[in-house]
């Protein structure tokens, strides 16, 4: 759902703004070299501008260097790559979201027990920032609070799944969980689910299923992003440089810790239901 918010998001600007949207991606979110051929051939073909939302902050280096070479702008959403050769960044706060996360879990602890991180991949910039946001978080705001261990799920459900389970049979004193995007935090939830484990679960990011558990009480809470402004103004800001523009070279979307009591509000149902229908046709 969350690619799909992001493209609802850039149809929208591409019709305000008249433009063509090319759409494409990896099969799966760890698939660099495939991201890569993408990139490439977006070049080759002569785009105008290119949005990519990087897999790994240094593979993706070469592509957004290149482009800007070939007087291509890039723009990068949702995750920062090692490069400054790009016109401007979209993305969470990714690491005060894990400071968010945090201050949730040291709530719902009261300051004291244990908690481990379902983690993404290594070389994912936006999940890193956000597990190491959360991890600088405990250790200075909740000394109470022992980080038992971190371990990667791969951007895949079942990995995740496997690797709750494991730290659950590992931690048996375990108090919480935290799991930093959305295939991490419904690997995890269908892990406390099977042991009717009652581990607090602080999750990252929002789909059908996730907004099912954390109504059921499976979830404590989720830290959500906005991906469908991140399309937007993913493109309005390739647009502007287009036009002539300087658009913001670093703009930071806030993110949003949401729990079942705050689902009735009309600003977090915008947000957790943007209008895909109307943009995707």
């Amino acid at each position: 759902m969350f690619w799909q918010s992001v493209h609802a998001g850039a149809n929208k600007a591409a019709g305000e703004n008249q433009v063509q949207i090319l759409w494409s991606g990896p099969a799966t979110e760890t698939d660099f070299n495939g991201q890569l051929q993408i990139i490439d051939a977006m070049i080759n073909q002569g785009v105008d501008a290119i949005a990519v939302a990087p897999i790994d902050k240094t593979v993706m280096v070469s592509a957004v260097d290149r482009a800007a070479k070939q007087g291509i702008p890039v723009i990068i959403f949702d995750s920062p790559v090692d490069t400054p050769n790009f016109v401007a960044q979209v993305a969470t706060d990714n690491y005060h979201a894990g400071e968010m996360a945090a201050a949730r879990v040291k709530e719902i602890l009261h300051g004291k027990g244990q908690v481990a991180i379902v983690a993404v991949q290594a070389g994912g910039a936006s999940t890193m920032a956000r597990e190491k946001g959360f991890e600088d978080a405990i250790k200075s705001d909740a000394p109470g609070i022992q980080i038992m261990d971190k371990r990667y799920g791969n951007a895949d459900f079942a990995q995740s799944l496997a690797v709750a389970e494991n730290l659950l049979t590992t931690y048996p004193a375990l108090d919480a969980l935290f799991a930093s995007n959305e295939s991490s935090a419904v690997g995890s939830a269908q892990a406390l689910k099977s042991r009717k484990s009652s581990v607090k679960l602080v999750g990252f990011d929002s789909s059908p299923t996730l907004i099912e558990d954390l109504k059921a009480g499976l979830i404590d809470s989720l830290v959500v992003q906005n991906p469908f402004k991140m399309g937007y103004d993913s493109v309005q800001a390739a647009v502007m440089k287009l036009k002539g523009g300087t658009p913001q070279k670093i703009q930071n979307l806030a993110p949003r810790v949401v729990t079942k009591e705050d689902l009735n509000d009309p600003a977090v149902q915008a947000q957790l239901n943007p209008e895909l229908e109307k943009y995707l046709k």
